[in-house]
């Protein structure tokens, strides 16, 4: 079929789905619905996390799918506020609990926070580390790093994060840790891939996209797949879901992607926190 989601290959051995499903700021009650539908058009790749408050749903809809558990590639992500060693122990048998599995995929330290925890996300690393050496965790790795942070997981850890998940978008190209990511063996997966629909109305994209013949989102999650990165946009609409999803049957020319980078910001375009001084805990 002309929509089949390539798989990369992790630094471990392990494979990821390029193209996944993600669920951030949707609500519990719509999250099984929205998953169950993603699922059933073809999506074998959910991204969730601690903080998004539906892991439960998650794990509910994999298990409603009818999928072989293995069939199903499924991230989440340690909370802000558990990155000492025995909070993060027990923060991830709630996860593996709440998503009522034995094993996850991929899980990740979801910020650096390098202002609290005395900048000791290291050692929270560490206890990342113990979780795929006991099989819990398939693959481990992190988000919102920026290039200093992953040399210090270099220089103090033995393990290489299996992906960096950061900001990453046409308004905000984030290359260099992106470059990093390549030369080190780190896959890099985008969130916001989108700018939370701040570049659907980019004169540029339109355009790219009425000469493609396809809406401004599968142009921009091509122009993503084709740079190489993992991308997994999030909607609750089963259109949507849809229309994500085909971004496998065209590709775009040297001149479009150059076009679509050549919209990079810089920092300017960021619409996230930056990780440097990102602090938020839940309360």
């Amino acid at each position: 079929m002309a929509n089949t989601i390539p798989d990369i290959t992790l630094n471990d051995g392990n494979t990821i789905p390029q193209l996944g499903f993600g669920v951030f700021q949707i609500e519990p009650k719509d999250t099984v619905r929205a998953v169950r539908t993603a699922l059933d058009l073809g999506y074998r790749h959910i991204d969730t996390a601690q903080m998004y408050g539906n892991e439960a749903e998650v794990g509910q809809a994999v298990r409603e799918s009818g999928l072989d558990r293995d069939a199903v590639f499924v991230t989440s992500k340690l909370n802000n506020g558990f990155h000492r060693p025995d909070d993060a122990r027990k923060a991830f048998e709630s996860t593996l609990s709440a998503l009522k599995m034995d094993q996850i995929d991929l899980f990740l330290i979801h910020w650096p926070l390098p202002t609290l925890y005395d900048g000791d996300f290291a050692s929270t690393w560490r206890v990342l580390e113990e979780f795929q050496r006991d099989g819990r965790a398939r693959s481990i790795g992190v988000s919102n790093f920026q290039v200093a942070h992953l040399e210090r997981l270099a220089a103090e850890t033995g393990t290489v994060p299996a992906v960096n998940q950061i900001e990453v978008h046409p308004y905000f190209g984030n290359e260099e840790v992106r470059a990093y990511g390549r030369a080190n063996g780190i896959p890099t997966e985008a969130w916001s891939p989108i700018a939370q629909g701040k570049v659907l109305d980019d004169p540029t994209l339109v355009d790219i996209a009425e000469q493609a013949g396809r809406t401004v989102a599968q142009v921009v999650l091509r122009w993503h797949v084709q740079r190489g990165d993992i991308v997994f946009p999030k909607s609750t609409t089963p259109e949507r879901i849809e229309e994500n999803l085909r971004i496998f049957d065209f590709e775009l020319d040297d001149t479009a992607m150059e076009r679509i980078t050549g919209l990079d910001k810089g920092e300017a375009g960021r619409q996230g926190p930056n990780p440097d001084t990102f602090d938020y805990v839940p309360s």
